[in-house]
């Protein structure tokens, strides 16, 4: 006689729910409004019965701390301590990654609907040469910034470059390529002032003191360069795998032919970033520029005569040294920065571009 075993209870399904030991998709973002909500109230009530002005910042913050609060008993609830703990450090994150964002988006805000009112052809064709009040344009300082930065290019990307490759490939272990690398650690912090002196007691010696040339700025900012493109380029240079060093070498390549070759191009991605950011850091630099370019009214095509004008500059001189009407000045300032914040922008796009383009992936 056989007997079969009762069929096993069946157990109810219910939908994903909270009571499934995992909250739905839809409870962080319901408690998020909740809390958004429920605190937007207390404070509208606060603020009318006191008669003052509604806290936009005290609302967003006690938002957000309602907010961790609720996701961490509710999750620790219904899912347990651990999960509790990770929710609650995820929401940690992401609500330090919006305030980090706050004052990014409040800065390009404010310099986007003030500079709009003098973004027209006039200040991307004019100087500011015999103009007096309103008028005029920055295209003196665009010409100046843009040469003086190519120059200090120029002479920093070669030097910084070097120094990694003999740092990476050359220089390791060696007493020469520790001195090195403390003294760039050291340029790394120096002030942007000093690099001005540097540069301006330089050719102070040679052309006597009151010398001021476009040259001078190029050679500040190249001093404010060569550590950051070092720093990057060395970082970049050591993530290249030992391997294709070796099975280059295996081939009978010499050592310059393999760092040409098979080294450079298998970083150079990462070494085009490095120097945008470089030039992204020296780019807005005002100090050492007003000691060693100084500032002109008029267009100066030649670094090597004459003083020459900056955005960074321009912007400060139409600020600090307003006249009448006070408007025109303070609109041509904002202009120049938004031009110079457009420089910026344009420049990293190209060191995108440049990156992808000769990334290794793309066959090149």
């Amino acid at each position: 006689m056989t007997i079969t075993a009762p069929p096993p209870p069946r157990v109810a399904h219910s939908d994903a729910s909270l009571h499934s030991g995992v909250l739905a998709r839809w409870v962080p973002w319901a408690l998020v409004a909740a809390s958004v909500v429920v605190v937007l109230g207390v404070f509208t009530v606060v603020a009318m019965s006191s008669g003052e002005a509604f806290n936009v910042a005290g609302w967003l913050v006690v938002s957000a701390i309602v907010y961790l609060v609720l996701v961490a008993v509710v999750s620790g609830i219904v899912e347990g301590r651990r999960k509790a703990v990770d929710r609650l450090v995820t929401a940690v994150v992401t609500i330090a990654f919006l305030i980090a964002m706050v004052p990014l988006i409040s800065v390009a805000w404010t310099v986007v609907a003030n500079g709009l009112a003098r973004f027209d052809a006039d200040f991307f064709s004019m100087s500011m040469r015999n103009v007096v009040g309103e008028g005029g344009g920055a295209l003196h300082a665009i010409i100046g910034t843009l040469l003086i930065t190519l120059a200090a290019a120029v002479i920093s990307i070669p030097i910084g470059l070097m120094t990694a490759i003999y740092l990476i490939e050359y220089g390791e272990g060696k007493r020469v390529a520790k001195g090195i690398t403390f003294l760039v650690d050291v340029m790394t912090g120096i002030p942007s002032i000093v690099a001005g002196l540097f540069a301006y007691a330089l050719f102070a010696i040679f052309l006597g003191p009151g010398i001021r040339l476009g040259i001078m700025g190029s050679i500040a900012l190249a001093v404010l360069m060569i550590p950051v493109v070092v720093r990057s380029s060395e970082e970049m240079l050591r993530l290249v795998p030992n391997e294709l060093r070796e099975a280059s070498y295996a081939l009978g390549v010499p050592k310059w032919l393999t760092i040409v070759k098979v080294v450079l191009p298998t970083s150079i991605a990462g070494i085009t970033t490095g120097v945008m950011l470089s030039i992204s850091r020296v780019i807005g630099e005002t100090a050492p520029l007003l000691i060693t370019a100084g500032f002109t009214n008029s267009m100066n095509y030649n670094l090597f005569d004459g003083r020459m004008q900056t955005l960074p500059v321009f912007t400060y001189t139409e600020y600090a040294n307003q006249g009448i009407p006070a408007e025109a000045y303070v609109d041509r300032a904002w202009a120049a920065a938004l031009t110079l914040i457009i420089i910026v922008m344009a420049l990293n796009l190209i060191a995108r571009l440049i990156a992808k383009f000769f990334a290794p992936k793309s066959g090149r």
